[in-house]
């Protein structure tokens, strides 16, 4: 009887046993998934957080003449007016974490790889007005030039932009003040930023560049009118580490560059400044969108005698220049339809002090100006259509016309240099 009993109590202790391992055998699976789903939830998560995004931009291009000196994409090969390009092929990853956010964008077409952004940006967790940001990225000046590359109706910035902030962006850093959307005073912005002067390139002289712009923003009830305006400004300088900087002196026929007799001191800066004032304007009728855009820039810029855009430190002599140029657009979207039409207007007078027959003179003791004195014209057409969501197509003509002066080889006539541009863009 007891070792009956003392069997049962064994047997039933192995079933126990066994009926243990089985339940863990059972319950292990189940914890392994709840893990795995936890995990998975927590890197759907930081997925989410993360944005890619791109486009890029095909396009057909004809010139007047062989060899056009252009600002529709660069200049064209000597033997050729017509090309095949991928202007833009962008590729941008966006970090979003609340209160701070990464970017990086990179080109890559046919010329090679570029980098274009690389910024990160802090939001204060107080009132969510103030943001710092710090990197390569935009530099905060008018409208054109921070308007999307992908939206903007044209398929080139205007001339002045491009001369003025060779490759859009530039390597420093920028404090933000706008109150959040729910604010009365949201339509309010505020940019101030310290930057090299040199673009992308590191940095090559003592000084750092100011730039700052003041905007209001505004859209009506209806939603059907919004308009903005903004006052730009641009404080910079380049040092020159030549002892000859010239600057236009005379009166009518005797103006040139004449050589400042206080530019003995190598290493001395001299000023670049910008004042800008840009202004935007959106009506919904029955006719459609109606946008207008419109940039107006004028100030004083160091460069050569063979070139606009200095940066840094230049091993040149240093010819001071005032200037003056705008750009304005007006955009009519066809009513239910995907259809736009564009005209454009781009101004550049890169010497503003003299015009016309002045250009080329060369009074005694002096040196005259020439071809990088002479002012541009600008009308360009267009007509876009937006396809899909993704897919845009532009059809763009730049009629382009300079100022003329006997007194300058070559440009006693308007050269031949309007561009025709046929291109698509793809966006993801």
């Amino acid at each position: 009887m007891r070792r009956a009993l003392i069997s049962i109590i064994i047997s039933f202790l192995v079933f126990i046993s066994f009926g243990l391992k089985a339940q863990e055998k059972q319950v292990t699976p189940k914890d392994t998934i709840a893990a795995a789903v936890a995990k998975l939830s927590k890197t759907v998560q930081v997925l989410d957080k993360i944005k890619i995004s791109g486009y890029i931009q095909a396009q057909f291009q004809v010139a007047d003449t062989l060899g056009a000196k252009s600002f529709d994409g660069g200049d064209f090969a000597n033997l050729s007016s017509k090309r095949f390009m991928v202007r833009r092929g962008y590729f941008k990853m966006a970090y979003n974490g609340g209160l701070s956010t990464y970017v990086l964008q990179i080109n890559v077409n046919e010329k090679g790889f570029t980098l274009r952004d690389a910024y990160f940006s802090l939001k204060d967790p107080w009132l969510n007005a103030f943001s710092l940001t710090g990197g390569i990225f935009m530099r905060p000046f008018g409208c054109e030039l921070n308007y999307s590359t992908s939206q903007r109706e044209s398929p080139e910035l205007s001339r002045i932009n491009q001369v003025l902030f060779p490759g859009e962006r530039d390597l420093g850093t920028m404090l933000t003040f706008q109150m959040p959307e729910k604010s009365p005073f949201h339509f309010l912005k505020l940019d101030a930023g310290l930057f090299s002067g040199n673009g992308t390139s590191a940095e090559s002289d003592d000084k750092l560049d100011f730039i700052g712009r003041l905007g209001i923003s505004e859209v009506s009830a209806n939603k059907k009118i919004s308009y903005g305006l903004g006052f730009s400004y641009y404080n910079g300088s380049v040092c020159q580490l030549k002892k000859s900087v010239y600057e236009m002196t005379g009166f009518n026929d005797t103006m040139a560059f004449k050589k400042l007799a206080t530019d003995t001191t190598v290493s001395k800066y001299y000023k670049r400044n910008y004042f800008g004032i840009d202004g935007q304007f959106s009506i919904k009728t029955a006719l459609g969108t109606t946008t207008f855009r419109g940039d107006f820039v004028t100030g004083k810029q160091p460069g050569d005698s063979a070139s606009f855009s200095p940066s840094g430190a230049v091993n040149y002599s240093l010819y001071l220049r005032n200037f003056a140029g705008m750009s304005f657009y007006l955009i009519q979207a066809i009513p239910h339809s995907i259809h736009s039409i564009v005209i454009k207007y781009d101004y550049y007078d890169p010497n503003s002090t003299i015009s016309g027959n002045q250009i080329g003179l060369k009074p005694k003791s002096s040196i005259a100006s020439g071809k990088y004195d002479v002012a541009y014209y600008t009308w360009g057409f267009g007509y876009v259509a937006d396809i899909s969501k993704n897919l845009r197509m532009t059809l763009y003509y730049d009629l382009v016309r300079n100022e003329t002066s006997s007194n300058v080889k070559k440009f006693g006539v308007d050269q031949k240099d309007n561009v025709f541009t046929a291109r698509v863009q793809y966006k993801f």
